[in-house]
């Protein structure tokens, strides 16, 4: 459905993703997302274009890449936000010095996620940290760059978490031209 260039408030809409995008591109846990800290994505007063963040789980460091539009919905955020390169992307609402929790963070997804007519019970932080993956994945279906930019140690959890089966094999078989 288009949307008439006459109408004053087509200029205000926003993507669906606006907010979403960070979240998306660094394909990091919910609970590494809140706690990002300014100057690990920021760098002499830019968005960096890659950023490298321990994860909590694994205790390994995992790098990822920041798009143009999840940079500049970060930096509109930031300059909202101000702070220092020692405070968190996202403070929590009840301390300014410490990082939003994690079910902050996941009450703001579901909201995000309803308003955009989706369920909240099928989608939700997990479904963020997947969706890129997932793409990277179909497109030429290489499994061991997915592993690598979800920091996992194995290739079996990777092939688990993206619930690659049989079918996904033969698809990326009868692709493939010898």
């Amino acid at each position: 459905m288009g949307h008439s260039s006459l109408d004053p408030a087509v200029e205000d809409l926003r993507p669906w993703n606006e907010g979403f995008d960070f979240a998306i591109d660094s394909k990091l846990r919910g609970c590494d997302v809140v706690k990002v800290r300014i100057g690990d994505i920021v760098v002499g007063g830019r968005i960096r274009d890659r950023a490298i963040m321990v994860q909590q789980k694994t205790k390994r460091p995992v790098q990822f890449e920041l798009v143009d539009p999840a940079r500049k919905t970060l930096l509109a955020w930031l300059e909202r936000r101000g702070g220092g390169l020692n405070d968190f992307v996202f403070p929590s609402r009840n301390d300014y010095m410490a990082h939003m929790s994690t079910r902050q963070y996941a009450r703001l997804v579901r909201e995000w996620i309803t308003g955009i007519g989706l369920h909240a019970e099928k989608y939700g932080t997990r479904s963020l940290r997947r969706t890129k993956a997932s793409i990277i994945y179909k497109a030429p279906g290489n499994l061991r760059a997915v592993q690598i930019l979800l920091g996992h140690a194995k290739i079996e959890s990777t092939v688990r978490y993206l619930g690659v089966d049989v079918e996904d094999a033969l698809e990326l078989s009868e692709r493939t031209e010898v």
